[in-house]
């Protein structure tokens, strides 16, 4: 199977399989000096485990990460060092049940890969769907922590603005409250959390499962990253988002409600600010015009479709043409946007580093992130 690698100099490989006994990555082109501690990286897959609330996946995953190269200890301290060689990591698999799944091995569950994957390779592995797993979302998640370290002050934050009928009231907008313990759905609207509950609690004990809107803003992104034709900063943000599992649809920005503007509602208008540096008056375009980054924060938002395993019987077929009814057992999110949010982050951090990364290479200008020195 090829195409296991994105990006251009911050290229990151994922491997393993979610029922295999490991999972992880390679990051590879990652500048030398860059400091970081493995609790960095942990901090980030803790926000994307599984089994934290009866709204997600009870599958018990520690999702404990060890560094196994491209690293050194920095003396004194807990520190690492990249050295510039390829970072390998690695995530243990704990807690697979491969018997849930004995029964669909030569059945096609409706919405998920299985036909589609068999099609192409003529095997698949049913044991959770095996590479196709959002499983190997975790190996990301953990590229993403190196690559936020990349660019000098970027911060990438991420939450869920909407859920199937129900959507955040926006005039409560709260960045602290999206990691707030008592907050299970990553939300930014404390007033949505009731709502969400709710709503969420019937959809799970009706053996169901509904979709997500997710939305992530890249503060502090350098103008001039990008470029106008096939190398687009939106390009790659959006191929990147869209290649998370379940991820339907992407927009950057005003996105499709940019159709229902007029041109005057839809420019960005300028003025000058500090120092003689153009300042925005809307960020309609989302941080990026023409396929580059002005400066303004960078704004991508995508859709993530109902979990395909529930318990409702659906009408199928197996591999032997006989037509079926099947529902999925096994332990599955109710609403898998939840714990995209993480790994959203981790693809626009990654696309960012990427760009940067190219940018450096390309004009000779910019400095590579936190403890390098340049």
């Amino acid at each position: 199977m090829s195409h296991n690698t994105f990006g251009h100099l911050f290229r990151v490989t994922t491997w393993g399989e979610s029922h295999g006994p490991a999972l992880g990555c390679v990051v590879d082109g990652c500048p030398p000096g860059i400091r970081f501690t493995l609790k960095d990286v942990q901090d980030e897959l803790d926000r994307r485990r599984p089994g934290q609330s009866r709204f997600v996946t009870q599958r018990r995953e520690p999702d404990q990460v060890k560094i196994l190269s491209g690293t050194l200890p920095e003396e004194g301290g807990e520190t690492l060092v990249t050295t510039g060689t390829p970072i390998s990591m690695m995530i243990e698999n704990v807690d697979q049940r491969s018997k849930d799944y004995g029964a669909i091995a030569r059945q096609y569950r409706p919405g998920h890969a299985d036909y589609a994957y068999e099609v192409k390779y003529g095997i698949r592995d049913y044991r959770g769907g095996g590479r196709s797993s959002a499983r190997e979302t975790a190996a990301r998640v953990a590229a993403g922590a190196i690559a936020r370290r990349v660019v000098p002050g970027l911060v990438v934050r991420g939450a869920l603005v909407a859920m199937g009928e129900k959507a955040i009231d926006r005039a409560n907008w709260d960045w602290d409250f999206v990691g707030n313990a008592e907050n299970p759905f990553f939300t930014p609207d404390p007033e949505s959390v009731p709502v969400f509950t709710d709503y969420l609690d019937g959809v799970r004990k009706a053996g169901s499962s509904v979709g997500a809107v997710i939305e992530i803003v890249a503060d502090n992104v350098p103008p001039g990253l990008g470029a106008p034709i096939y190398g687009k900063l939106d390009q790659d943000i959006a191929a990147g988002l869209m290649s998370i599992n379940a991820v339907k649809g992407v927009e950057i920005g005003a996105g499709f409600q940019a159709a229902r503007f007029t041109g005057e509602q839809n420019a960005d208008e300028m003025r000058v600010g500090n120092e003689g540096r153009p300042r925005f008056l809307s960020n309609h375009a989302g941080g990026i015009l023409g396929g580059i980054s002005t400066g303004e924060p960078v704004v991508a938002r995508f859709a993530v479709k109902p979990t395909s395993s529930i318990l409702t019987p659906r009408r199928s077929i197996d591999a032997d043409g006989n037509e079926i009814e099947i529902m999925t057992k096994g332990r599955h999110d109710p609403c898998v946007g939840i714990r995209a949010v993480p790994i959203g982050e981790a693809m626009v951090a990654c696309a960012i580093a990427d760009h940067y990364l190219r940018h450096r290479g390309q004009t000779g200008r910019g400095q590579v992130g936190q403890g390098a020195g340049e």
